[in-house]
């Protein structure tokens, strides 16, 4: 029986090499820091199968949680400036007598002057030119191949046990396609070195830095919120001065509620089980006699407004920003702000007048 361990072995592996490549870099002026974070992020993925299996404590996890947080919060992680000296076209013009001096040139953090870039932009640019859209190929590997696996995957059996142990399709068929993306990618463009997807995915996750690991923390805190009864608190707060019989009301609440926390917890996966324990279930469902799958899905869709518009939702709003780039680091935000607003308010409308 195939479990989901394999995958979580191989993603711990994929950071180790992230680390081990960042430690090799003497050019990484917080290469420490950073491959620290990242080994024991590696780590981490292979000692949870001895968490799980009770070989290990749980808190020596939560003691790598917490010194990993130590390292992005004290700043020992991350890319910074460095200055180099160069021959600059046009800068310092030699004399008759001899050459231009050389020039002091500041680089600022770039993915693209990254030791681990295995082209430049101008190489890239070239590349997505020759191969144009055969290069969505290996992208959409991982989607043909997850829906297969976790839609036929529970079907195969072998000597009468399943195939894939249970629960685990899904996330098997994920990993699959993943692994079958890289090797499409290196059929179809052919780079000049085998360790280019792990270096330019390596590449890529220092652009992102430790926000790659916001929606991971994230997604436990709304479990961690319930387990320690904040949902019941809320609700306590809001049942205290939500108007009796006002369904409007009601509705505003919940779903301006599911924005709120969403914005404040990053994730509206979070969000959920809070607003759902606090009012969804109790007041919308029990109490107006609601239609609960239209509750539901309409409120986290009015959690997803949360999402646009904070910079705790990184993977949607600073990573973007991080790997385009972008001055403003908060401008997907800004420009996501009218249509959160807008969809917000569409959500409380169709809500009160589908679901009940």
């Amino acid at each position: 029986m195939i479990t989901s361990e394999w995958l979580y072995w191989l993603i711990g592996a994929f950071f180790i090499a992230v680390s081990v490549f960042i430690l090799t870099d003497r050019t990484h002026a917080k290469r420490v820091g950073n491959a620290a974070f990242w080994g024991i992020l590696g780590l981490s993925f292979f000692a949870g199968t001895f968490v799980v299996s009770g070989a290990l404590p749980a808190w020596a996890l939560g003691i790598a949680v917490l010194v990993m947080v130590a390292l992005a919060g004290l700043g020992f992680t991350g890319t910074t400036s460095r200055t180099r000296v160069a021959n600059v076209p046009g800068a310092g013009v030699g004399s008759a007598t001899g050459p231009a001096e050389p020039t002091a040139v500041t680089t600022r953090p770039s993915s693209s002057t990254s030791v681990l870039a295995t082209t430049s932009p101008d190489e890239r640019a070239g590349f997505a030119q020759r191969f144009g859209n055969r290069l969505f190929i290996p992208a959409l590997v991982i989607p043909v191949v997850a829906v297969l696996v976790a839609t036929l995957g529970p079907l195969v059996r072998i000597g009468g046990e399943p195939l894939l142990a249970e629960g685990s399709a899904t996330l098997t068929g994920l990993g699959i396609g993943s692994v079958l993306a890289v090797v499409v990618a290196v059929l179809v463009l052919r780079p000049p070195r085998l360790d280019t997807p792990v270096r330019e995915g390596a590449r890529l996750l220092q652009a992102i830095g430790w926000a790659a690991l916001l929606p991971q923390m994230l997604s436990t805190l709304g479990i961690v919120f319930t387990q320690a009864g904040v949902g019941d608190a809320v609700g306590t707060i809001i049942k205290a001065v939500l108007p009796d019989g006002s369904l409007l009301a009601a509705v505003v609440v919940y779903c301006l509620g599911m924005a709120l926390f969403t914005a404040i917890m990053g994730n509206a996966f979070a969000a959920f089980p809070i607003m759902t324990a606090a009012i969804g279930w109790p007041v919308l469902v029990q109490g107006f006699d609601g239609n609960p799958a239209a509750i539901f899905a309409i409120g986290m869709l009015a959690g997803f407004c949360g999402t646009l518009v904070t910079p705790m939702a990184a993977n949607f709003n600073l990573v973007p920003a991080a790997l385009l780039e972008m001055r403003d680091k908060y401008g997907p935000i800004k420009a996501q702000l009218p249509t959160a607003g807008i969809l917000l308010v569409v959500n409380m409308g169709v809500m009160y007048l589908v679901a009940f």
